[in-house]
């Protein structure tokens, strides 16, 4: 198995840092943690760009604060 494909067993990576786990997720773009013998995490980067938010035209009533909910 190449160093890329690694699997990772979740009693070594315990002593991580969060930013060293990033980091080896950075760089491979995919983790496998073995959790269990029968359980294996997949852990992948994606890097989506997000959707700009669409602008609404509203109109917002005077005194909406004062009203009772």
């Amino acid at each position: 198995m190449s160093d890329a494909n690694r699997v990772l067993n979740i009693f070594n990576i315990q002593s991580f840092s969060v930013e060293y786990f990033l980091k080896l997720l950075k760089e491979r773009t995919t983790l496998s943690v073995q959790l269990s013998e029968r359980e294996i995490l997949v852990v992948e980067v994606r890097q989506e760009e997000l959707k700009p938010l669409p602008i609404l035209e509203v109109n917002v009533p005077l005194g909406w604060k004062k009203a009772i909910y």
